[in-house]
């Protein structure tokens, strides 16, 4: 059984320097868009794929988890890291050191976490909310980065009386980012809800000079078509839809450059509907690539337990397997279990198609004392900030 998109025309994308072929890029997920992640992506589909996010300033003191983290694999042609940091100076030496020793082809800077250990120091979402600091920030990373181009990711703001995105939006395209991308959600919403994609639109056409992409609520090729028709934005970024879902990247890839091949009639490509053994086998690459990215199959094992409701959404997987699968101690394991699967077993339709990962509920979000008396840093605030870039991945 197939199933079929409706496609347009669209257009490549280019970021500074960079030109992707398919205007689509992972959006940065903490403990998920490690390197194993990103190669298993690109092994379905094109685009750019960014690194989970890094804390500038464990990158600066070369913590050895950070070193790890930024790493690419040979493979990985444009090597793209998001930082985190809530400091211009400390910023600006993490994409000093990043450039001079030629680790990476494109920096993005977060400003759109809403985990409550980010916010609650004023990172993250919170921190557009100071746009003085802000606009230090992004200006600092620019002029440290020189030819590599510096994207911004964000929210609509912290919450609705607090919106952010316009301001920031201007002053992080006064500032010479090569692209701005809209989680069009705010910081309280977190993932719940749906996404706002008018606000994608208002950005896009308050932005002129710099591509806007859009993210939220991108559960399949199809939705990110129409993103990108409704809003008019240059790309997308997809984060939560292609969760146990890999070959989504396919389905974009094929959905994007059916619209570049397009004609003045409608064209139509068809989605990757993987049967029970496709994602079998998906999942047990993906456990390989992590045995090889943490040097440890004991340590892969540990972290592709997440992944198990992710990739059987919707699959007939009975609860003793899948609580097994998230219990695994060994590859050799992994395999037995998966071995009791029915591998012909068909793609289960629209069970395995949606939203994934947790949502999460609206709720107020956590900031500095009396952060939002004013919207430039006022009297220790500055020195406060410091305290939320203790760990090495922000989120």
């Amino acid at each position: 059984m197939t199933s079929e998109i409706a496609t347009n025309r669209a257009a490549p994308l280019s970021i500074g320097p960079l030109t992707l072929d398919v205007p689509v890029v992972l959006a940065p997920m903490a403990g998920i868009t490690n390197t194993a992640f990103r190669r298993l992506c690109r092994e379905f589909g094109a685009g750019l794929y960014v690194s989970e996010m890094i804390t500038s300033r464990a990158l600066v003191e070369r913590t050895p988890e950070s070193m790890r983290l930024i790493n690419h694999h040979e493979s990985e042609s444009t090597r793209s890291i998001q930082l985190y940091g809530v400091d211009p100076k400390t910023v600006s030496d993490a994409v000093t050191m990043l450039v001079a020793e030629d680790r990476a082809d494109h920096i993005d800077l977060n400003f759109g976490c809403p985990v409550p250990k980010v916010t609650r120091k004023g990172g993250g979402a919170a921190l557009p909310w100071k746009l003085g600091l802000f606009r230090q920030i992004v200006e600092a990373a620019v002029t440290a980065a020189g030819a590599v181009p510096v994207t911004v990711k964000m929210r609509k703001g912290i919450d609705s009386d607090h919106l952010t995105y316009l301001e920031a939006g201007k002053a992080a395209e006064g500032a010479g980012v090569a692209a701005i991308a809209l989680h069009a959600r705010t910081a309280s919403e977190y993932y719940s809800g749906e996404a706002d994609w008018s606000a994608i639109t208002t950005l896009k056409n308050t932005i002129t000079s710099v591509p806007v992409l859009g993210n939220g609520d991108i559960w399949s090729a199809d939705d990110a078509l129409r993103m990108v028709a409704e809003t008019g934005c240059d790309g997308v970024v997809v984060g939560r839809g292609c969760l146990g879902r890999p070959w989504l990247f396919g389905d974009l890839a094929a959905a994007f450059r059916g619209q570049q091949a397009g004609t003045e009639t409608e064209t139509q490509t068809a989605l990757i509907q993987p049967n029970l053994g496709r994602v079998a086998e998906t999942f047990r690459r993906h456990a390989e690539l992590l045995t090889e990215f943490f040097d440890s199959e004991e340590r892969a094992c540990r972290d592709i337990r997440k992944h198990v409701a992710w990739y059987f959404k919707g699959y007939p997987v009975g609860g003793d397997l899948r609580a097994s699968l998230a219990s695994v101690v060994s590859l050799a394991q992994l395999d037995d279990l998966l071995g009791t699967l029915d591998w012909q077993q068909e793609y289960p339709g629209a069970g395995a198609e949606g939203p994934r990962g947790r949502a999460g509920s609206p709720k107020k979000t956590s900031l500095p004392e009396r952060w939002l008396d004013s919207r430039e840093i006022i009297g220790a605030e500055r020195a406060n900030l410091t305290e939320g870039e203790g760990d090495t991945s922000g989120g």
